[in-house]
């Protein structure tokens, strides 16, 4: 098995495959005089202070231009984000991400006075200003939200602490990922025919766990989680840190349980979230373990081991394209979607939002970032397999959702909850998964095709939804007064693990140290907003298939409606009720149809 190795520098790199910056900033000097320019104009903002409940009309101002200066820092943070990650080697962009860092922070201290002010006005106050100024009606969602937040809220002065001790609060996450980054160090391996190959975390969760050779993708994590074994009590001790820091803060602010704060942001009951992880687990996990058994049988192994799981059921086809060839065929499955929504596709693909190089220093895998008022930037690496098609199909999804959210709405009412916000990604994929099996009666490219859309369950109702349910066990244990050792928590994974696949999966002690794989943790109750996103655009691809037209209207709709509604509102409007567990049955029902179309294939 070879392993790739990038020889090309940015500056080899031929400029149709670049994103062109210049639709942010003209020139480099622009941006370093912008970057100076805002930290003057932020006392524009400042001049505010103390003056917010005056009158309507001083709010009315005051939030316009807030909301002016932020779509300004915005451009110039992301300008820097978008140089660094094309190319992170360069020290030029490494000056000038650290350079953005420090002035955003200096930035933030100062306008931290806007949103506890706000704070301090009544409710009666700030619909009596509602009232008075039309204009305000912009804001009204955010102000809304902000006055959800106001029951939980501490004093100003003891807001003001906690957010100068907010290098101290974020200090587990950046402890885990130096050590990840930095300090683990993984055993080389041999492959089948005895070569020594290198390791590392990268290597493995992005190579070898999905290599056809068994002897090698069960060499390479034997290596990986002995080191992860190395570690547990140092990264045990972090998340345990974490998991403390947030139910004291859930305790601090008054509310009911950790889980209440968490979902507090996203919008979300927490029906809606324990319906996702009960019924995905209870009901898709019988399709899941037929799905393990048919690769256990057609790859001929001994058992099916844990890191055997993302094994290729077909490994001798992967099936090539050219870019060129890639996007048209995008471009064809999204026709279903109408003329704006694949104009839209076709102008990202044309005028360079996509980053689609592999040179040295460049990020890893996929994103797609939106800057108000410009437009999308995708960043990917084409690498010229028929996977890429899906990678790219994904992001030009979050794509045509921010640029339609953008173009019909204010930036303070662009982005919903992360409830929400892989489902018009994901619809993406579905379609062009469609479209190719419409389009092919190759026995050999269905079966690939449905491999690549069980991957993409596999993903969002497997790996992160047992994210979910893992973080659901420790914060029950730590509101229980559990200290959350390093056995606790490998205990807790192996058993989420066991409950899922049950006797069709052979654990050993390493499958209970992958916890440690995942910065998620770190991140609030956020795995579990992958299946919900899925489970949306899952429905609504039912609904486009039986109801055409009107259906996509109402799904263009929401896109258009970016963030001015709660999750729950904002999907019903695509006739999808998410306080319903039906919905996420329609979902674990097409997952299970899946697997029976796959085992058709070898009929």
């Amino acid at each position: 098995m070879a392993i790739h190795t990038i020889t090309k520098n940015r500056s080899d790199i031929p400029e149709e495959q670049k994103w062109d910056l210049k639709d942010l900033f003209l020139s480099h000097t622009a941006w370093n005089e912008e970057l100076a320019k805002l930290q003057k104009d932020v006392t524009e903002i400042t001049a505010y202070k103390g003056k917010l409940g005056s009158d309507s009309n001083t709010l009315l101002q005051a939030l316009q231009a807030l909301e002016a200066f932020q779509q300004k820092l915005t451009r110039v943070s992301v300008y820097a984000m978008l140089r660094s990650s094309a190319d992170g080697s360069d020290p030029d962009n490494q000056r000038d991400s650290a350079k953005v860092a420090a002035t955003t922070a200096s930035i933030q201290a100062k306008l931290a006075f806007f949103q506890s002010e706000l704070l301090t006005l009544s409710d009666a106050t700030i619909n009596q200003f509602l009232r008075e100024q039309s204009e305000l009606t912009t804001y009204k969602k955010m102000l809304d939200d902000l006055m959800e937040a106001k029951p939980y809220t501490l004093a100003p002065e003891i807001e003001e602490t906690l957010a100068a001790l907010s290098e101290v609060h974020n200090a587990p996450y950046m402890i885990y990922q130096r050590s990840k980054a930095a300090d683990m160090q993984f055993d080389p391996i041999k492959n089948e025919d005895n070569v020594e190959l290198p390791m590392s975390a990268a290597l493995y969760e992005d190579r070898y766990e999905f290599t056809a050779d068994t002897n090698t993708r069960r060499a390479a994590y034997k290596s990986f989680t002995k080191t992860l074994d190395q570690y547990k009590n140092t990264f045990a001790a972090t998340y345990a840190t974490e998991v403390t820091k947030q139910v004291t803060m859930a305790k601090l602010r008054g509310y009911k349980s950790v889980t209440d704060m968490l979902l507090a942001p996203q919008q979300v009951t927490e029906e809606m979230y324990h319906n996702q992880l009960d019924v995905i687990q209870q009901e898709l996990a019988q399709h899941m373990r037929r799905f393990a058994k048919l690769k256990k049988e057609k790859l001929q192994l001994d058992e099916m081991q844990y890191c055997d799981l993302k094994a290729p059921l077909d490994p001798e086809f992967n099936p090539k394209t050219t870019y060129e060839d890639a996007t048209a065929t995008i471009i064809e499955a999204l026709q279903v979607m109408g003329p704006e929504y694949t104009a839209i596709m076709k102008e990202g693909i044309s005028n360079r939002w996509i980053d689609r190089s592999d040179n040295v220093g460049k990020a890893n895998g996929a994103f797609c970032s939106s800057p108000y008022g410009v437009h999308p930037y995708i960043l990917i690496t084409w690498t010229d397999t028929m996977r890429g098609a899906f990678v790219l199909a994904h992001e030009l999804g979050h794509a045509g959702h921010f640029y339609l959210a953008g173009k019909n709405q204010s930036l303070v009412n662009t982005r919903p909850s992360t409830y929400f916000i892989e489902a018009p990604s994901t619809l993406n994929e579905l379609l062009l998964a469609e479209h190719l099996m419409k389009t092919n009666d190759d026995k050999r490219m269905k079966r690939w095709v449905i491999t690549q859309l069980l991957g993409t369950y596999y993903h969002n109702f497997v790996t992160h939804l047992l994210e979910g349910e893992y973080q659901r066990r420790v914060y029950t244990l730590a509101e229980q007064g559990v200290p959350l050792t390093a056995n606790v928590l490998c205990k807790e994974k192996k058993e989420t693990l066991e409950a899922f696949w049950g006797n069709e999966v052979v654990f050993d002690e390493g499958a209970g140290l992958t916890w440690m794989r995942q910065p998620h943790y770190y991140m609030g109750l956020y795995p579990y907003t992958y299946s919900a996103g899925l489970t949306v655009s899952t429905a609504v691809a039912e609904k486009i298939k039986t109801e055409g037209k009107p259906a996509i209207d109402s799904w263009l709709d929401v896109l258009r409606a970016g963030g001015t509604k709660k999750p729950l509102e904002l999907i019903k409007q695509a006739g999808v009720d998410m306080s319903n567990p039906d919905a996420i049955r329609v979902a674990v029902n097409y997952v299970g149809s899946l697997v029976d179309e796959l085992e058709k294939t070898y009929e």
